[in-house]
């Protein structure tokens, strides 16, 4: 099964997967990177996954669906989106398993960045698996809490910190080098973040991209992930949270994370 990024935005990452024959996209924002991959590899599209509701994520849904007819979509089953009056829809939510092309997709709901965000957790025998994570978890970060809380964040990432470590994490936005900052300002002893931030400064330098990161990795490195580590509640302690709540600690770290430059 192959995972490709598709730069999207200023920013944002499409994400396809394909098996060489037949596509699924994750969060298409835009339809033009996906026509010129789709005709680039000259495969098919088998349809849409979708994470939340935000524009950058959903925009072109509805071109998709103009250019190739009616697919099949998944979207979250808490969040009110709009799609084209007959269009397969699936709302899908916690549990749920979704065949695609021949793998299994696991269902998490990731409530946070907005009220009904949903993951997706791609498992093929025989390889490492992927997670497309939208904006709940970055590398090095997570999402703003636009419509949920810190608790629920903190839940949020807890279920996809359970996921084995060889994880692809495929986030939706090549916000690393930011994020890897951040994170040296919270733990400036950790030589992960620091020799990660190299490495990835290396790799936007010559245009490429730091995505997908590995679970195992992001726990090394991200401070989201890390609220019960000394250094990470200490930093948070100093900025007036509860050391000993991680929830606390996580709502420190965002609101700081909200106003780091």
């Amino acid at each position: 099964m192959n995972v490709v990024a598709l730069p999207a935005f200023t920013d944002n990452y499409i994400w396809l997967i394909h098996d060489g024959r037949h596509a699924v996209v994750v969060d298409p924002g835009e339809a033009a990177p996906v026509f010129a991959a789709l005709a680039r590899e000259a495969i098919g599209l088998a349809g849409i996954l979708v994470t939340h509701h935000h524009g950058d994520h959903v925009g072109g849904v509805a071109e998709l669906l103009a250019h190739f007819g009616p697919q099949p979509i998944w979207g979250p089953r808490h969040e009110r989106i709009a799609f084209d009056a007959g269009a397969p829809v699936t709302f899908v939510g916690q549990g749920d398993v979704i065949g695609l092309l021949g793998a299994e997709v696991q269902v998490i709901d990731t409530p946070g960045h907005t009220a009904g965000h949903v993951s997706y957790h791609l498992r093929v025998p025989g390889e490492h698996g992927a997670l497309f994570c939208g904006d709940t978890l970055f590398s090095a970060g997570c999402g703003r809490l636009f419509e949920g809380t810190a608790a629920q964040m903190a839940e949020s990432l807890a279920r996809l910190s359970s996921l084995p470590g060889d994880t692809r994490v495929c986030c939706a936005h090549e916000y690393t080098l930011a994020n890897l900052r951040f994170a040296a300002a919270v733990e400036p002893g950790n030589a992960a973040v620091l020799q990660h931030l190299d490495r990835c400064e290396a790799l936007r330098t010559q245009g490429q991209l730091t995505l997908p990161s590995t679970l195992a990795r992001e726990l090394h490195i991200n401070p989201f992930l890390r609220c019960r580590e000394p250094a990470v509640q200490a930093a948070a302690a100093a900025r007036g949270a509860d050391a000993t709540d991680p929830v606390a600690v996580l709502a420190a770290l965002r609101s700081w994370k909200n106003e780091f430059r």
